[in-house]
């Protein structure tokens, strides 16, 4: 299920973010920026929809995901 990143507190989602990229960090490019500036990119990246919340019932967790992900059709 795909959640509106606007839809999360401010808080929520700082803390989304700053766990994915330090998560995801060399698997997806995010450590040769601060975390900050990682941070800034993913939020962007949220906002114009090139990546979005998928929230997962069955393990109830949340992960940020590519546009291009989602349209193959992965959510994790």
């Amino acid at each position: 299920m795909i959640i509106p990143y606007e839809k999360l507190s401010r808080e929520a989602l700082d803390g989304l973010i700053e766990e994915f990229v330090t998560r995801e960090g060399t698997d997806s490019g995010y450590t040769k920026k601060s975390l900050e500036e990682n941070i800034e990119m993913v939020k962007r990246q949220l906002e114009k929809g090139d990546a979005f919340i998928v929230y997962d019932e069955a393990t109830q967790t949340a992960n940020i995901v590519s546009k291009n992900h989602l349209l193959r059709g992965q959510s994790t």
